[in-house]
């Protein structure tokens, strides 16, 4: 019946377990295809955004190009700075990207802005953009970090251009300044979700321009961000999924570097967001197969119910024999501890102690035996009184236990106050440790015993140390032990002496 009831159980398990691996496999399938469309969306955005704001960059560099040909060529006075103005002016409708023009002189002074007044006294000699044109000849273009425009307060983007004297030296910047808001407006078109964001930055992790905008992180560097370190550094294209350093917000991620300038478009959809459709399709699916596990659990429950009818008696069975068992357990145990100290006791001891010999033999390692024997405790008995007498056996059993702290140790009451402890795999040098820790202890717990000329309790220790062929005899051991815990008492106890099989005295 039993049989039955488990080959009835185990067909359930079997469609049990088969419908819904199937589904996890089919789950999971179709997760993986969510995420890989989500990130081939992602790549595909990026390479259209990265074209935009490459494009814009390039048509900012050249017209530079063009302002800073006609300053070198014709000069920056004020006839020439005025028909640039006014080139400017014709100009700047085709590109609708730009905030505005400016050129500086060689100490930062304004000598034209497209889109503004010159402020009296303005000076921008300050500016990222402009003490890298004045520190370094290069002629190339400079994309400077976001900052706020000081004719219109606007979060701009800086596209710059040196141009040089006569003398070929440095005379001044010329400066595009791209909106951030026109980088948005196009940002805002696309559809990234709720938990979306759209980010454009520089190679060195300087956030140049997100959306969704928060000006808190206008110039804020990421480089130290997980999807920096682990992706950005040595890939120039790929797909990740990480917690935003910025909101917190779990994303997918989409990122491109560009081959030509050094900027890195990002784009992250919400790894929530995303998931939303998959999430709805598994949950359809998980209830489909609950209702099928739970239409088939119910057969499998009344076919069980009849079987599990004809099989109490022979649990109540099993369960009284598995009592009697834990009492014959129990049992033994009581019979391999010693009732007064908890220890183990001398049959525990004779057979530990055989048992450690063989797999010493067969290991080739070495034994260790301490015998222990309380000074003077036949006085302590005499003055206290046994009640005492039973209190001090336990405390030293106590402290002995303490003291042996590895689970391959043992320790025993020998007979009467004498405690033996059996150490495996330890020569004479570490039971020797373990014997002056005892001593210590005792030391430290200072039990009163005015019958013994220590003035408080204390023990006599004999150390025996065996390998090999050593251990076929080990009622020898115990003898050397024994006679090492004479040999101890004898020199006026309250220490150890340490013996090998031919009763050499070590200490």
């Amino acid at each position: 019946m039993k049989r039955d009831t488990h080959l009835v159980v185990l067909l359930l398990l079997v469609i049990g377990c088969s419908l819904v691996s199937l589904t996890i496999w089919k789950v999971l399938g179709s997760r993986e295809r969510a995420l890989d469309d989500v990130n081939v969306h992602g790549l595909n955005l990026t390479q259209a955004l990265a074209t935009y704001s490459e494009g814009i960059v390039r048509q900012s560099s050249l017209l530079l190009l063009g302002l800073v040909e006609r300053l070198e060529t014709e000069g920056s006075g004020p006839a020439q700075i005025e028909r640039l103005n006014a080139l400017v002016n014709r100009q700047q409708p085709l590109m609708p990207q730009l905030s505005g023009i400016t050129i500086y002189d060689h100490q930062g002074r304004w000598l034209m802005s497209s889109n503004r007044p010159i402020p009296a006294g303005v000076n921008s000699s300050d500016r990222v953009y402009f003490i890298h044109h004045r520190d370094d000849p290069s002629r190339e273009p400079f994309i400077g970090p976001p900052i706020r425009s000081r004719s219109n307060q606007e979060w701009v983007i800086t596209v710059s251009r040196r141009f040089n004297d006569a003398r070929g030296e440095f005379a001044g910047v010329v400066a595009v300044t791209l909106g951030v808001e026109n980088f948005l407006r196009l940002f805002g078109k696309l559809d990234v979700g709720q938990e979306g964001a759209i980010g454009l930055s520089f190679t060195d992790g300087t956030l140049l321009v997100r959306y969704p905008f928060r000006e808190q992180d206008m110039g804020r560097n990421f480089s130290q961000s997980p999807i920096y370190a682990k992706y950005l550094v040595d890939r120039s294209v790929g797909t990740a999924s990480f917690t935003s350093s910025l909101d917190g917000v779990e994303r997918l991620y989409a990122f491109r570097k560009s081959d030509r300038l050094p900027l890195i478009t990002t784009v992250a959809l919400g790894k929530r967001e995303a998931l939303a459709a998959w999430r709805m399709e598994a949950l359809l699916s998980a209830v489909v197969v609950t209702g099928l596990l739970g239409i088939t659990g119910i057969i499998g429950w009344f076919l069980i119910l009849d079987i599990r009818r004809r099989t109490k008696a022979e649990e109540r069975l099993r369960g009284v024999q598995q009592q009697l068992l834990s009492s014959n357990h129990q049992l033994e145990l009581l019979t391999m501890k010693d009732a007064l100290t908890g220890l183990a006791n001398r049959r525990c001891f004779d057979k530990s102690l055989a048992m450690e010999a063989r797999r010493a033999q067969r290991d080739g390692t070495t034994l260790a035996l301490l015998m222990i024997d309380i000074d003077y405790f036949k006085l302590f008995n005499d003055s206290f009184g046994h009640v005492a007498g039973d209190a001090c056996l336990q405390t030293v059993g106590r402290i002995l236990q303490e003291c042996v702290r590895r689970p391959s140790d043992l320790v025993a009451r020998y007979g009467g106050e004498e405690i033996g402890v059996i150490m495996p795999d330890t020569d004479s040098d570490g039971a020797a440790v373990v014997a002056q820790l005892i001593l210590d202890r005792l030391t430290l717990e200072n039990i009163s015993h005015h019958c013994s000329p220590f003035g408080r309790l204390s023990v006599s220790i004999g150390i025996a140390a065996a390998t090999g062929p050593q251990l076929d005899q080990l009622q020898k051991l115990v003898e050397v032990a024994d006679q090492a815990l004479y040999n101890a008492k004898a020199l006026g106890r309250n220490q150890f002496v340490r013996r090998d099989q031919e009763m050499r005295h070590d200490a």
